[in-house]
């Protein structure tokens, strides 16, 4: 019975493992097998394609069309490794393997691509079909206990399914776990340990595309607000380390939102080592200074008879505007005629530099992606293979690589995957002939 082979079968025994059903493991199965190889994809939930079934809020923003350079810098310094496997396979080649297996896509904004018509479940449900009609034999409910390996080689993995514990050998192994976040999904970083137990440097885990929490009752207060084309900048002992533009919202612990994912991950590794950074919101980002100064002085002209408090609804949502009284000292039953230069000059400079000092970060079950992960200097760029053990080829989340939101992190495991994939494909099929 189909998913119920006995570890004695030889069919049981495939020359490439795969473990882990997401992006990733997906395309590496797929395409191992289309080099010959017999292959299984081991996923311990009850169906591969979990984690790419919520992505995009449903969506599925699977690659972004930016030029290379472009998208790389995305990935910041770890950028370069990427550039041979987006050679071998681009967001264009992602989008023609969707159009072959009936996935129209469209880019939007930004840049972003989207499948036209589906939503992410159905993505993840035609990859699978795809890998299964490729020859593939997907193992659900199947965990992986860890790794076995030699000196000289990978050997097999120790897993626990339907029929108890066993010993899977095989001649190539792709790892392919993901990171830690979203852990519903079964995304919880067991590979990092082990690829540690094979002597892999493995740089922390943490959250990544993830919220923040700021300190006060400021956010809270402001819970549900969206605001939308605003400059918002990471700050640290008084030096701007990052800025983004864009959407953000408030919650009840603090901030999200697009602009606010992207500073996230600078902003966890500042708060991992200590530090005390803080957000700054720029509300008029299109008027400089003194353009900004400008427009006030002719708004107190025009309607310097209103009370502060209703005077300030022509620059700001109601709900920011006791906030903003606080902050500046404005008087809100007062005229707008009657503030002076200096309380003007608060006001600019409180809507050009509203502060949000953060105090911590939401956990791996709200992050997008993880950064950390197996360091990138001990995989060969060109295939994905271990530098350390021979046979072992790394692929997705489970690197050290991360970028910010847009479909960068998908189609870096996409392409990783299909490098893997083939790389351990070709090496066994001509191994074992």
């Amino acid at each position: 019975m189909k998913g119920k082979r006995e570890p004695g079968d030889r069919r049981a025994n495939p020359r490439v493992i795969v473990i882990g059903g997401g992006p990733a493991g997906l395309l590496a199965a797929g395409y191992a097998a289309r080099q010959g190889a017999e292959v299984v994809l081991l996923e311990k939930m009850h169906k591969p394609g979990l984690k790419l079934g919520i992505t995009g809020k449903g969506r599925c923003n699977v690659t972004n069309a930016a030029p290379l350079r472009e998208f790389l810098a995305h990935f910041g310094t770890q950028g370069r490794f990427l550039r041979q496997a987006l050679n071998r396979f681009s967001p264009q080649d992602l989008q023609e393997l969707f159009a072959s297996i009936g996935i129209a896509t469209v880019v939007e904004r930004g840049g972003r691509v989207f499948p036209e018509h589906l939503r992410a479940p159905a993505v993840a449900s035609r990859l699978t079909e795809w890998v299964k009609k490729g020859g593939v034999r997907v193992q659900t409910h199947t965990e992986v206990l860890g790794v076995t390996a030699t000196r000289d080689r990978v050997t097999g993995v120790r897993i626990r399914g339907e029929q108890g514990e066993s010993v899977w050998p095989c001649h190539a192994l792709i790892v392919a776990t993901g990171g830690a976040s979203y852990p519903q999904t079964g995304s919880t970083g067991e590979g990092a340990s082990w690829m540690t137990a094979l002597g892999h440097t493995v740089v922390p885990c943490r959250p990544a595309l993830v919220p923040l929490e700021t300190a006060g009752d400021t956010a809270a207060r402001l819970q549900g607000l969206s605001l939308r084309n605003v400059e918002v900048s990471l700050w640290l002992r008084g030096k701007k380390t990052a800025q983004a533009f864009g959407e953000m919202v408030f919650t009840h612990f603090g901030v999200s939102g697009p602009v606010v994912l992207e500073l996230s991950q600078q902003a966890v590794d500042l708060l991992r080592n200590g530090e005390c950074p803080e957000l700054c919101i720029d509300l008029k980002p299109a008027l400089d200074e003194t353009k900004l100064d400008a427009r006030l002085l002719r708004d107190i002209q025009h309607k310097g008879k209103k009370q502060i408090a209703n005077w300030l609804r022509d620059l700001l949502p109601t709900s920011l505007i006791p906030i903003c009284l606080e902050a500046t000292g404005l008087d809100g039953s007062l005229q707008a005629g009657q503030m002076t230069a200096r309380q003007r000059r608060n006001l600019k400079m409180w809507l050009k530099y509203f502060p949000l000092p953060l105090t911590g970060y939401r956990g791996f079950e709200e992050a997008i992606v993880t950064a950390g992960g197996v360091a990138l200097q001990e995989v060969d760029p060109r295939t994905m293979q271990s530098k350390l053990v021979p046979g072992l080829y790394l692929a997705g989340e489970i690197l050290d690589l991360a970028a910010d939101t847009g479909g960068y992190n998908l189609q870096a495991a996409f392409s990783t995957g299909v490098v893997a994939g083939e790389a351990a494909g070709i090496a066994v099929s001509r191994s074992t002939g």
